[in-house]
């Protein structure tokens, strides 16, 4: 007993310390990693929450992008830094969820390395078409790609990426097997499809609209639950007939072990940001969709991250997508 005592002695001072750092929390500058390339959608995401999260905390967030291995060079990082709050990760369904299967060493466990603050955005992806194909809806388009399978190709920007694992998981539920077409960026993807060299494509909303709106490609479905508000008149694959359900998301996670005050500062400074009307307007005017509260709590993002990780197994294998 006595040994619990002087145990307990000596690590209270420790406790008291560990509680008074969580509480003074932050003094200095944070950094938030987007284990992506400068430019791109995930980095304008970034760069608007870290500049209103920086208001909130009283301190500056520095977006350092650390692009590579499909996002897990930087969200290795974060999954190795000190968990004291000052390093945290902008992930997406890629390096948290696809990645687990996608690569046959992952650089980490995404469930287990990582501690989860708040899941924020989803980004539908949209069944496209060139648009000279002789199909006026997901219906017409599966009926076609079944009878013309052998002459058809669809694009992704790159095996493993967002835009193929979508495609793939629409071949897999509706029974396609079309020659995959991969090229290096999303946008060399776009060019081939408007210019009819490639019959379809599961891009990303924001990047699809314009296209749509401009009539170069033909809309077949937005896949997810419920129809888009920037693309009204286009239906969902479920609306259709089809249970698929495709988008990519965004949310934060801290190092493990980071301590639970700094969880929750840093969920609420991501709130605050979520809730301010230039960022919603921006980001929602691009298509993009705000997660309601009730899925913003770090333990619903432990359980959706975990689902992903399942969701996503069977399409990726189904497709034999594989990295070293």
């Amino acid at each position: 007993m006595w040994r619990a005592a002087v145990a307990l002695i000596v690590t209270a001072p420790l406790m008291l310390t560990g509680a008074a750092k969580a509480q003074d929390w932050p003094t200095h500058p944070l950094t938030m990693i987007n284990p992506f390339a400068a430019g791109g959608p995930n980095d304008v995401v970034a760069r608007l929450f870290a500049q209103r999260m920086g208001e909130v905390l009283g301190q500056p967030v520095i977006v350092e992008n650390v692009a590579g291995a499909g996002g897990m060079t930087g969200a290795d990082r974060v999954a190795k830094a000190a968990p004291d709050g000052y390093t945290f990760l902008q992930g997406t369904v890629g390096t948290q969820a696809q990645n687990q299967t996608l690569f046959k060493k992952p650089l980490y466990n995404s469930t287990t390395d990582f501690t989860p603050v708040a899941l924020i955005l989803e980004a539908p992806l949209v069944l496209i078409a060139r648009k000279d194909l002789p199909v006026k809806d997901m219906k017409e388009f599966v009926a076609y790609a079944k009878a013309n399978h052998d002459k058809m190709q669809f694009a992704s920007a790159g095996t493993g990426s967002a835009i193929h694992l979508g495609c793939a998981l629409v071949n897999l539920v509706t029974g396609l097997d079309v020659v995959h077409v991969p090229f290096r960026g999303a946008n060399p993807a776009m060019q081939d499809l408007i210019g009819g060299r490639v019959d379809y494509l599961c891009d990303i909303i924001t990047t699809a609209k314009p296209q749509i709106d401009a009539g170069t490609v033909k809309p077949m479905a937005v896949l997810t639950r419920e129809r888009s508000p920037v693309l009204p008149g286009v239906p969902t694959a479920i609306e259709q007939g089809f249970d698929v359900e495709a988008y990519t998301w965004n949310a934060f996670f801290l190092p493990k072990g980071t301590p639970a005050p700094i969880v929750q500062k840093l969920r609420q400074a991501t709130l605050e940001a979520m809730k301010t009307p230039a960022i919603r307007e921006k980001l929602e005017s691009a298509g993009l969709n705000f997660v309601p509260d009730d899925r913003t709590t770090p333990e619903y993002l432990a359980k959706f991250v975990e689902s992903e990780i399942v969701k996503w197994a069977a399409p990726i294998k189904a497709s034999g997508a594989s990295v070293d």
